[in-house]
């Protein structure tokens, strides 16, 4: 049995499954039918059908008649069942597509084995088993394409929610969500004063849709609630793989780990001890002054948090088994997080931000974590200028997006793609400040004394040849040229 669920907690989850009049939409009750198959089938059913229902979770207990609902015993054990040496829960995640989140649960009741089947709700796509969509009928389990109403009404459903309303706990008690959530943060993070009583502290909380209402004056936790101020991830199986890792390696590969860390606070609480425990693993340099060696950070701090809580505001939480990565080796920090960029990774300066997750954005710039205006990657790009680091890396891996920040290296080091990409990005980050680049605006930008104006030349006509920046106006005289990105180059005269 998995260890995020108590044997109580199923105890009292069967219960409450027990009490519906009949098997539901999201509910099924089985004594031993255990074919792969049809579980697969029921996985996907019950995954729609629970969207479909407005539910989070689906479920398919074995050890319950499904007509009276008395607990009579199962002698199914999924951790035995193997379908031709696979293990049967990977055999089926195999299968499903798009991938969800689902667990066997295994508990005794009143001396009867008793087999519990948690199903995640569909998100954004119908779940499919071995290329076919089921979705629930009554207590029938149907192929959903004969159901083309049932199909338009679970798109329309798909348009409308998105994943931070989805709930990660539901029907809990006040202090149940005292214990998951670490509401301290919250009020310390917004500076407000903390509620004397526990009804206070559930109302702010409610406010922010971190919590919701539910039957009986209980709860439910939010995903968005969980994902920023959880005390524990892993108290949320669903969002257990959401948290960020942070991985150092002992050289510029990735053959060799020194040190592997998984985050499992909220990102929200947990923010500040993360970017502290990602600084200390970070290099540092010695810098000579007049009369003292002073250690310096080798990546800009400021840099690193921007980039880190771009990676979990902006990542794809619908992708399910991946989630947030900062990578640290010895010539370059890479912060990667899942889903493609939204916007073209060339224009990352001047688009204005576009977020998937609107909600977490919005907190998280109240709560002082992350840009109001979006300018984060200006900052990051201002940074690297500063540091006289090479210019970041925006890149969009599968269905994942990427951005490098790297070690020091002298201009003379720096291969022709290093050169032209930091000639675009500091014509980028001056145009989007109403400024142009220029032959001396270069120089500063790569520490080149004036006397050697001519190789700021070379590196302009460098990124000249590749189109990727354009005179501001060609007939200027060459000692006031003034240079822009590509994509903001002036029309050409038209011929008289």
């Amino acid at each position: 049995m998995s260890a995020d669920r108590s044997p109580e907690y199923l105890a009292s989850l069967v219960a409450e499954l027990r009490k519906q009049p009949r098997e539901t939409e999201w509910l099924e009750f089985k004594t031993n039918n255990s074919e792969p198959a049809e579980i697969g089938e029921y996985l996907s059913a019950l995954s729609n059908s629970a969207a479909l229902a407005g539910k989070t979770t689906g479920y398919l207990v074995w050890g319950i008649d499904d007509q009276t609902h008395d607990v009579v015993g199962t002698n199914f054990q999924p951790q035995q069942r193997k379908i031709g040496g696979e293990e049967l829960e990977s055999w089926l995640l195999r299968m499903l597509t798009p991938k969800i989140h689902f667990t066997f649960y295994e508990v005794q009741l009143n001396g009867h084995a008793v087999v519990v089947l948690e199903i995640e709700r569909a998100f954004r796509h119908p779940v499919r088993f071995q290329s076919e969509e089921f979705i629930r009928v009554g207590s029938y389990k149907k192929k959903l394409k004969d159901f083309p109403q049932k199909e338009r009404e679970l798109w329309r459903i798909f348009d409308q929610t998105p994943f931070e309303q989805g709930l990660a706990a539901e029907h809990i008690s006040a202090d149940e969500v005292l214990r998951l959530l670490d509401y301290p943060a919250y009020f310390e993070l917004l500076k407000l004063p903390l509620p004397g009583e526990k009804h206070g502290i559930l109302h702010d909380l409610q406010e922010d849709n971190l919590i919701l209402p539910s039957e009986a004056g209980l709860w439910n936790i939010t995903n968005i609630g969980a994902l920023l101020f959880a005390k524990r991830l892993k108290d949320f199986p669903k969002l257990s793989r959401k948290a960020i890792r942070v991985i150092q390696y002992r050289d510029n590969s990735r053959l060799d780990t020194t040190r592997e860390r998984e985050g499992n606070r909220g990102y929200a609480s947990g923010f500040e001890g993360l970017i502290g425990f990602i600084n200390n693993l970070l290099p540092a340099t010695e810098v000579i002054g007049q009369a003292l060696r002073e250690t310096v950070p080798m990546y800009p701090e400021l840099a690193v948090r921007e980039l880190v809580a771009n990676a979990l505001i902006h990542q794809d939480l619908f992708v399910t088994g991946a989630g947030p990565m900062v990578e640290i080796f010895t010539d370059r920090v890479e912060v990667t997080n899942p889903g493609a960029p939204l916007v073209d990774t060339q224009r990352f300066l001047d688009t204005p931000p576009k977020s998937r997750n609107e909600g977490i954005a919005s907190l998280m710039r109240r709560l002082g974590i992350c840009e109001e205006r979006g300018s984060g990657v200006d900052k990051v790009v201002a940074q690297t200028e500063i540091y006289r680091l090479p210019a970041p890396l925006f890149e969009a891996p599968p269905e994942a997006t990427r951005v490098v920040l790297f070690s020091h290296r002298a201009l003379r080091d720096m291969d022709q793609a290093y050169r032209i990409r930091a000639c675009y990005l500091h014509a980028c980050l001056k145009y989007v400040n109403r400024e142009f680049m220029t032959n001396t605006s270069l120089r500063e930008r790569f520490g080149i004394e004036p006397r050697n104006s001519a190789t700021a030349s070379r590196l302009i006509r460098s990124a000249l040849d590749a189109g990727a920046i354009a005179p501001f106006d060609a007939t200027a005289p060459f000692s006031l040229m003034k240079y822009v990105p590509w994509w903001a180059a002036p029309p050409l005269p038209r011929p008289s």
